[in-house]
């Protein structure tokens, strides 16, 4: 991976005919430490959200130690690189195999279910083992988040009742985790799921040793200008106190998006224009997914090689480079009005699933990636400028 001072540097010394991913190691490093710093209990990385290997090492080597990890590969990913780190199974459904292999092979100890058939698993394959850790992911609304997870995973309370007095039986600690949905756009949904499971500690008369309050903490984009992260770990520390819990009660999170999203770009270069389309060598079977189906507006901006380009912006929308018609973005996505083919655009905020969402769909792919040190076309934390909300 090379490193460049600049996007623009990199396009100018390389003119990419394909697309080119960038990670800010800094930016990474900024939120990581901001979390570190600032959530009252321990902090895990959501390995889904962007597994790239020089990523995992940043937010490592920043002090987050801890990985939420949703395959048997993300294990192994973790456990290659960071032997040092602890891995986390919190996807709620998981074969026998993967629990086998974890368990026994990789030393994992901390495991998530939401049903009794997935907690039968785990107990019949790790032989009732006495020294693990269980989380039950309760069922709770995602009214305010971008993207729903509440009709994939969680228990009911009545059932997570049930559930939790199961678990407590065997296992050497409980936790009861929630997930208010990816890109959470008010911080009360925090506040709402801690009162449910104040409810359900009421229902089971059980206290839980781990409260983990997931992932879901917001980035920010062009339509999408969220809370200060500040005001999301005030709800979620009022919430804990209200529950009235032993000081051994601990606390976790899972943040994926708000660690790395700003850290991640991607190059694109225009292959042709129709009016307000531009059909551009990178699309959402590549790292361009969630402006498809999700429809993010990511934010752009023209990299100026050779031209100057128009002061006046206009909103258009993008094609992929696929023969699928759905390989649509439609933005809008503002850029000079004079571009034309041959321009390359610097697309930001994709260091959230951009990597981990690409495809070799008919046989567009590139596996070209950089580093630069310039800053993110748009940063939570340059908006944010209260003191308080920043790093110290």
């Amino acid at each position: 991976m090379a490193k460049f001072q600049s996007v623009d540097e990199l396009v100018k010394a390389t003119r990419p005919v394909n697309p080119v991913y960038c990670i800010r190691k800094e930016s990474i490093q900024t939120a990581s430490r901001w979390f570190v710093q600032n959530f009252p209990g321990t902090t895990l990385y959501a390995v889904k959200c962007n597994p790239n290997e020089q990523v995992l090492q940043t937010i490592f080597e920043s002090g987050v130690k801890n990985f939420d990890t949703a395959s048997l590969e993300e294990i192994k990913l973790v456990k290659k690189i960071l032997p040092e780190a602890k891995a986390y199974f919190m996807h709620t459904v998981k074969s026998k195999e993967s629990i086998y292999e974890a368990y026994f092979n990789y030393g994992v100890r901390d495991f998530s279910f939401d049903s009794k058939f997935e907690l039968e698993k785990i107990l019949e394959v790790t032989n009732r083992a006495s020294d693990l850790t269980l989380y039950l992911r309760i069922a709770i609304s995602n009214e305010h988040a971008e993207i729903d997870l509440s009709k994939k995973f969680g228990a009911t309370i009545p059932e997570a009742v049930t559930l939790l007095k199961n678990a407590k039986e065997i296992a050497q600690k409980v936790g009861v985790s929630f997930h208010v949905g990816s890109q959470c756009m008010h911080p009360v949904s925090y506040a709402k799921a801690i009162k449910d499971i104040g409810t359900l500690i009421k229902k089971a008369e059980i206290i839980p040793d781990i409260i983990n309050v997931g992932g879901g903490f917001p980035s920010t984009y062009p339509d999408l200008y969220p809370r200060p992260w500040s005001e999301y770990i005030n709800e979620i520390k009022n919430g804990f106190e209200k529950l009235n819990l032993p000081d051994t009660t601990q606390l976790i999170c899972e943040p994926g998006r708000a660690l790395v999203a700003e850290s991640g770009s991607t190059v694109v270069r225009v292959e042709l224009r129709k009016k307000q389309i531009l059909y551009i060598n990178d699309g959402t079977y590549g790292s361009l997914f969630d402006a498809g189906t999700p429809s993010f507006i990511f934010p752009t901006r023209m990299i100026q090689v050779e031209k100057s380009f128009s002061k006046r912006l206009t909103p258009f929308s993008f094609y992929g480079p696929t023969c699928d018609g759905i390989d649509f973005m439609k933005g809008p996505f503002l850029l000079p009005n004079n571009i034309k083919e041959g321009d390359y655009i610097e697309i930001g905020q994709l260091g959230a699933y951009g990597i981990s969402l690409r495809t070799q769909f008919n046989g567009f792919y590139s596996n070209e990636i950089h580093e630069v040190s310039d800053k993110p076309i748009m940063s939570i934390f340059e908006e944010e400028t209260n003191s308080n909300y920043l790093v110290a």
